[in-house]
């Protein structure tokens, strides 16, 4: 890093946005997927679009790759450096641009914190829908970048389904503006484009986000079981019954356990051996019916006891338990391997037992806390990374554990993307063609490589796309 460049970008971010100390850089080696390590040769933390803009243009000339970086709490490596190169983090980024009640929208700056705009918004009977579990530190720009979903996703979808626009800084350092003249415009959904493409194509610097009406009733329920697989089959039964809970998830017994001896104990009881907190929002008639409803499909599947939330303060407690659930597995041991597949829903008591299996056949402790209306399951693997061994026995049982949902028809990632994790298994889940279409999109935003390298797309799709012609589009290709 030549001294004459960094005298420019500090000219552009002030000293305070340049971090060049080792100790200081070492909070950026990775992101939740502590595994993969390595630092940046320097963080950059701009204020706003014009400085995110002037620093990439300085980058871009003088060859140097580049890694968007939000709140780090991202849990596939999507933002640990792989290259060195420089971390640019939106830390600094933190603006509620405009509020719109009338049109039901917000413009905020992409390090605006998730949890954040919920507690703006909520003064004019609005929030913001998806609910990561780290929503309260993750950032709207990385939950972009990942399409992050959450336990209300089962009904309001996942990050994508609330973008309307944004600015992008492209690797160049120009600005695409795809708010203007209007959100959500017409033509190619380049929004949809970006939204899940972690960091690869440009960097969103400002998003305009849809808002969605407070619920005017909310009922928060916790089933209890004594057999996870019966939980399990409740969920399938429920989605059959085309019933619609705003959230459908399940703690396993481990993870019970867990939180109830941890600052987030929400009164779960530790001698079930699963769970089920449902929450059901609407009209009064709407929700009341719905919970009517349900209440046979749990006595069925032989649920011991159904609770029901007294008032908000019970209802915030159950769902802090819930959210905080990855926080408290340091209780079992120092590190935590987060898997993040997909499996139908048909099939959600079958991948469990397979992911119990794989785990407890190469002596791991095993607990699940899972998003499970949506089918995207999170295996959770304590374990402790100072022991070689052991780490490759966990990273070996999460290899197991996602090939095991490809091929019951699930998929690798429901919400924390690929990044380095999930990258060679990407092959196995696509073909060939599939991947070099995936790289050319790539090369033709980013054609040198230069924004996030080394994620998600193997390395042998873009070698095979630098060595096959591209051909020429037909006329009907452009109609």
């Amino acid at each position: 890093m030549h001294e004459s460049l960094l005298r420019d970008l500090r000219a552009v971010v002030g000293e305070a946005g340049v971090i060049t100390q080792p100790s200081a850089r070492a909070a950026y080696d990775c992101d939740g997927l502590t595994l993969k390590r390595r630092l940046p040769e320097l963080v950059l933390l701009p204020r706003d679009t014009d400085q995110t803009a002037r620093c990439m243009r300085l980058l871009y000339r003088a060859g140097i790759p580049l890694v968007p970086r939000g709140a780090g709490t991202g849990l596939s490596g999507g933002a640990t450096p792989v290259e060195g190169g420089v971390v640019l983090g939106t830390a600094r980024m933190r603006r509620v641009l405009e509020i719109d009640s009338e049109r039901r929208l917000a413009r905020v700056q992409s390090g605006v914190v998730n949890a954040d705009l919920s507690r703006i918004t909520a003064a004019q009977g609005l929030y913001y829908a998806p609910d990561p579990s780290s929503q309260a530190a993750c950032t709207l720009g990385g939950n972009v970048a990942e399409n992050s979903g959450g336990p209300h996703c089962f009904r309001h979808g996942n990050t994508t389904r609330h973008v309307l626009g944004m600015v992008v800084v492209t690797p160049e350092g120009e600005l695409l503006d795809l708010s203007d003249p209007r959100p959500d415009p017409w033509g190619y959904d380049l929004c949809g484009l970006f939204v899940g493409s972690e960091g690869m194509f440009g960097v969103a610097t400002e998003l305009t986000l849809k808002l969605t009406p407070l619920p005017p009733v909310t009922e928060t329920l916790l089933a209890i079981f004594q057999s996870l697989d019966e939980c399990c089959e409740v969920v399938t039964d429920i989605i059959a019954a085309r019933l619609e809970p705003s959230a459908i998830e399940i703690l396993d017994k481990l993870t019970i356990q867990a939180v109830e001896a941890s600052v987030f104990a929400a009164g779960y009881p530790q001698d079930a051996e699963a769970v089920l907190l449902l929450e059901v929002e609407g009209h009064e008639a709407q929700v009341s019916e719905t919970i009517a409803r349900v209440e046979p499909i749990l006595e069925r599947h032989r649920c011991i006891e159904l609770r029901r939330a007294r008032d908000a303060a019970e209802r915030a407690r159950l769902w802090a338990g819930r959210k905080g659930a990855f926080g408290a597995m340091g209780r079992i041991a120092p590190d935590l391997y987060v898997a993040d597949v997909v499996a139908p829903r048909t099939r959600l008591r079958e991948i469990v037992r397979i992911a119990t299996d794989i785990a407890t056949e190469r002596g791991l402790a095993i607990s699940n806390v899972f998003h499970a209306g949506d089918g995207n399951l999170h295996p959770n693997i304590s374990y402790d990374r100072r022991d070689a061994e052991q780490v490759a026995r966990v990273l070996e049982a999460g290899d197991l554990i996602m090939q095991a949902c490809i091929e019951r028809g699930g998929s690798l990632t429901g919400e924390h993307g690929v990044g380095i994790e999930k990258q060679k298994m990407m092959a196995r889940l696509f073909s060939e063609e599939d991947l070099a279409a995936m790289a050319r999109v790539r090369a033709a935003l980013d054609p040198k490589e230069r924004l996030n390298p080394g994620k998600m797309i193997p390395l042998r799709a873009c070698m095979e796309l630098r060595t096959r012609p591209i051909p020429a589009p037909s006329p009907g290709d452009l109609e």
